[in-house]
């Protein structure tokens, strides 16, 4: 049961009656004439169990975007509705307006319609939807809440799909390379063709000139349907956010290098593989060279949230090796932190390095900058020298690492997408894959 606004002031009424006739039966008598009133409301309220409520599934969105929550109110009585319905969501899912105010006719429906905005990833779902059936004097309502299941699957956003269209455009221009395309180990043999004036002497097929009157060359293609492999580092370094309290997580920066990468592989022809862990290995995709690579791994990253523990690289390794031997393009997305890459992946990395080219991208924090700038007070200078100090701890680590033939990205969470991707396409250029 639930008393609207009106009932306080009905009583507050009562005070001029208390005037005109001071006494307690005064009261009494109107204190019994309000309640009466209130519970001859709640008798004639219909109940709130003819009113059939049914949720149309909200789907999948991505990370930030609108969504919308459908949930149809019939009237099942023979009686009009006057109701007050509130769709309740878990906060993470913004849901936003979600009380309404409705008359059902009987035999009639409505449909109520809850903006969300999830501002947070993996199934969001609704707590349940609290119907009131307000009586005719609106006065007292009947209130129940019902249990009316929705689930909202919120994405990661991969704003990094705008710099998509410019790769591409690279990668057609590389695939669409005429007489001498990239030479070398690694190139895959295309076609026989003509020689013509400017034609790179060293691609002359001297036995197949030898067969026709004219001399031919060979010409070349990038490499096709190689393996990229992603390994997502979830430990504590990653649950770090960059660029301030407003910033994004670091873990969230990472996927969206993950997803541009993959999205541009896929296109290229190579299989993806991901896999993504800290003590224990979390998700793992065999995606191959499916064309919706990026839908699927918004899916396996869906759920994916940053551990408060140390990286097993072992095991991380271990996952890598079991997708296959053959020599792979390895992506790690972990933070180049000195203590947790000297501790954790140093010993993994000659393994990996033996059968694989290995590249780690990092997303940089842009406030180490800031603060090797700032020198303006005694306080600054000190945040300055700690500054420099990490920088220099990350610099000698990159060294390190690039004697053991391991590639460094490591870029802001804005930079980092597109400079990955440009990595690839260097190393697809030159048919180093």
């Amino acid at each position: 049961m639930v008393i609207s606004g009106r009932v306080p002031l009905l009583l507050l009424f009562g005070v001029v009656a208390v005037v005109l006739r001071p006494s307690a039966g005064t009261v009494v008598l109107w204190l019994v004439a309000v309640t009466l009133l209130v519970g001859t409301d709640l008798l004639l309220a219909p109940s709130t169990a003819t009113a059939g409520l049914h949720r149309r599934p909200p789907g999948t969105v991505r990370l930030g975007y609108p969504a919308e929550s459908v949930v149809t109110v019939a009237n099942d009585g023979h009686r009009t509705l006057r109701l007050e319905v509130r769709d309740a969501w878990q906060p993470t899912a913004g849901a936003t307006d979600n009380r309404h105010r409705l008359s059902v006719p009987a035999g009639d429906r409505r449909l109520l319609r809850t903006s969300l905005r999830p501002w947070r990833r993996g199934d969001l779902r609704a707590y349940g939807v609290t119907v009131r059936s307000w009586g005719p004097l609106h006065l007292a309502a009947k209130q129940h809440t019902y249990d009316v299941p929705g689930t909202v699957r919120s994405l990661p956003p991969f704003e990094s799909r705008k710099h998509l269209p410019s790769r591409l455009a690279q990668l057609r221009e590389l695939d669409g390379r005429a007489a001498v395309r990239i030479r070398g180990a690694g190139t895959e043999f295309d076609s026989l063709r003509e020689y013509v004036r400017g034609d790179d002497v060293r691609s002359i097929d001297w036995r197949a000139s030898a067969r026709t009157p004219h001399v031919v060359v060979r010409t070349w293609q990038p490499e096709r349907d190689r393996r990229v492999v992603l390994v997502l580092d979830t430990s504590r370094t990653a649950a770090a956010r960059v660029g301030g309290a407003d910033g994004v997580p670091r873990l969230d920066a990472a996927m969206d290098a993950a997803l541009l990468l993959a999205a541009l592989a896929s296109r290229a022809g190579d299989r993806i593989d991901f896999v993504a862990g800290d003590r224990r290995i979390r998700a793992r995709l065999r995606a191959a060279g499916a064309r919706d690579i990026a839908a699927r791994l918004q899916e396996s990253m869906a759920d994916l949230e940053p551990v408060i523990a140390e990286a097993d690289w072992d095991a991380l390794a271990g996952a890598v090796q079991g997708f296959g031997k053959q020599r792979a393009l390895v992506v790690l997305l972990t933070p180049a932190e000195p203590s947790a890459i000297q501790q954790g992946l140093l010993p993994v990395l000659p393994a990996l390095t033996r059968h694989h080219r290995v590249v780690i991208a990092s997303v940089r924090d842009p406030e180490l900058n800031r603060l090797a700038d700032e020198r303006g007070t005694v306080d600054d200078v000190y945040d300055a020298a700690a500054a420099e100090q990490e920088i220099r701890r990350r610099d000698w680590t990159t060294d390190v690492l690039s004697r053991l033939a391991v590639y460094v990205v490591d870029a802001d969470a804005e930079r980092l997408p597109p400079a990955l991707a440009d990595h690839y396409l260097t190393l697809k250029a030159q048919g180093l894959l």
